[in-house]
C-alpha cells in the first residue's frame, strides 16, 4: 500500500504551436500580496519527506489514498500513500488516472485564449455579442467570466448542499449547458459585472458554450485538436456523458455530511460541470499541462500576460483568467489550479517558469481538513525542508483553513 520512487524522466518537448499574437487588454484589478517569480533553478529541492508526511496525513484524517508527483527540470519525485480501491486493496500509484475537477477550467481557459490569439474571440466584448440573449446582463464580458467576476450565480451551491443526496440525484443525469444556465438564472447575480471575485461554476460552463459556438464542434474535440494531442497527454481524456474511467484508475470515496460510510463516486457523467469540471487525467498529464502553460507553449505572450492579471482572493492567493496563483511562506508564488469533485481532491501548480511542476490527489472530498492538509504539498515541494521546527512551520505556514472546495463554493466543508 505504500510506493514511492525518485527517478529522472524526459524533460517536455517543445510543442509547435503557430499562434498569432494580438494586443494585450485592459488588466484585472492587481492584488495587494506580492507576487514573488522564481525561476526553478532558484527553489530549494523538493523535501520528499515533507511530502511522504503529508500524504500520511491526510490518510489520518481519512482519505483512502493520496499521492504527489513532482516533476523538477528533467527528475522526478513520485510519493503514494493508501488505497486505490477500498475494496480489493490495490494501492494508490502516481499512474491512477482520476478526476480532477475544476483543474478542467484552466484547459477551457486556454482554449478560450487561444480563440482570442486567432482573433476569433476578445476578452472584452459582451458575451450576449457571442451568444445573443443568453445572460441577463450586456455588461458581462469574457474576461469577468474567466476571472470570476461575472456575478453570476453557482448553481452548485444548491445541487450539492446536501453532499451525498445532492450527488446521488445527479450522478447519472445528463444536462444540457443551457440546463445548467438556467438553474444560475433562478438567482439573481451576486454583485454587478466587474465589481467582486465570486467563484461560480456558471462562468465556465459558459466558456464551454463559448467554445462550441466559436468553433463548431465540441469541447472534447477542442481540448483533443488543442491541448490533448499536441502535448501527448496519453492519460488524460474528457469523456461526458460517459460514467466510466478508462484504465487503471483512482476510485473516488464521498463521505455524507453527518458521518458514516463513504459513497463510491467514482461512476458518474460530471455532466453538472461539463467544461467547468470534467476532465480525467494523471499527475504526469497535469504537470505536463501547467508547464507547457507557464512555459509558454500553449499561447502567444500577450495572452499569457492577460492570463496572469490577478484579481486578489485573500491575502496569499489571486486569480487570473483560468488560473490560481498561491503565495507560500517561502517568498515563492506558484501558478495552477485546484480541483474537486465527488471523491477526488487535486492540486496542480508549476513554477513562473513551469520547469518545476507538482500534482496531488487525495481520493476523498468533502473533509476541509484532508483538503487543508493537501495544500502542504506545495511547501514541501516549492519550498524545500522546513528551516524551523516542523510545529512552527505547520503554524507558519498553514495559518488558514481551505474551508470552501470548488463546487458548492458558498458552502463550508470544516
Amino acid at each position: 500500500m505504500v510506493s514511492g520512487t525518485v527517478g529522472t524522466g524526459t524533460a517536455l518537448g517543445a510543442v509547435l504551436l503557430s499562434l498569432l499574437a494580438v494586443p494585450a487588454h485592459a488588466a484585472t484589478p492587481s492584488g495587494t500580496v506580492r507576487e514573488a517569480s522564481v525561476a526553478a533553478g532558484e527553489l530549494a529541492a523538493p523535501d520528499d519527506a515533507g511530502l511522504r508526511e503529508v500524504l500520511r496525513t491526510a490518510l489520518s484524517q481519512g482519505a483512502p489514498g493520496a499521492m504527489v508527483r513532482v516533476d523538477d527540470n528533467g527528475t522526478v519525485h513520485r510519493l503514494s500513500e493508501g488505497d486505490a480501491d477500498r475494496v480489493t486493496g490495490r494501492a494508490l500509484t502516481t499512474y491512477d488516472r482520476f478526476r480532477v475537477g475544476s483543474v478542467s477550467k484552466s484547459f477551457t481557459a486556454v482554449v478560450l485564449l487561444q480563440l482570442v490569439d486567432e482573433g476569433k474571440l476578445n476578452l472584452d466584448t459582451s458575451v450576449n455579442s457571442y451568444l445573443p440573449g443568453l445572460l441577463p446582463d450586456d455588461r458581462i464580458t469574457v474576461r469577468h467570466l474567466l476571472s470570476h467576476r461575472s456575478g453570476l450565480y453557482d448553481y452548485t451551491n444548491d445541487m450539492f448542499e446536501q453532499t451525498v443526496p445532492g450527488f446521488e440525484a445527479v450522478r447519472n443525469k445528463v444536462f444540457s449547458y443551457q440546463d445548467l444556465v438556467d438553474l444560475s438564472l433562478a438567482k439573481p447575480l451576486t454583485n454587478a459585472p466587474g465589481a467582486a471575485y465570486s467563484y461560480s461554476n456558471t462562468n465556465f460552463v459558459v466558456g464551454g458554450m463559448l467554445i462550441e459556438k466559436l468553433t463548431g464542434q465540441s469541447v472534447r474535440t477542442q481540448y483533443q485538436k488543442r491541448i490533448i494531442k499536441p502535448l501527448k497527454l496519453t492519460g488524460t481524456s474528457y469523456v461526458h456523458p460517459n460514467t466510466a474511467i478508462a484504465g487503471r484508475h483512482a476510485n473516488g470515496y464521498l463521505p455524507p455530511d453527518e458521518g458514516g460510510t463513504p459513497v463510491d463516486s467514482t461512476e458518474q457523467t460530471v455532466s453538472w460541470a461539463q467544461s467547468a469540471g470534467a476532465i480525467i487525467s494523471t499527475t504526469r498529464d497535469l504537470n505536463t499541462f501547467f508547464s507547457a502553460l507557464l512555459g509558454g507553449r500553449l499561447m502567444s505572450a500577450a495572452q499569457l500576460a492577460q492570463m496572469q492579471q490577478w484579481t486578489p482572493v485573500n491575502s496569499t492567493q489571486g486569480y487570473g483568467l483560468g488560473l490560481r496563483r498561491r503565495d507560500l511562506s517561502c517568498g515563492v508564488s506558484v501558478y495552477g489550479h485546484t480541483g474537486t469533485v465527488q471523491g477526488y481532491y487535486t492540486y496542480a501548480f508549476t513554477s513562473k517558469d513551469g520547469k518545476r511542476s507538482v500534482t496531488a490527489l487525495a481520493n476523498t472530498s468533502n473533509n476541509g481538513t484532508v483538503l487543508t492538509t493537501l495544500s502542504r504539498t506545495l511547501e514541501s515541494a516549492f519550498c524545500g525542508k522546513p528551516q524551523t521546527t516542523a510545529a512552527a512551520r505547520s503554524s507558519a505556514t498553514v495559518n488558514q483553513v481551505e474551508r470552501y472546495e470548488d463546487i458548492a463554493p458558498n458552502i463550508a466543508r470544516d
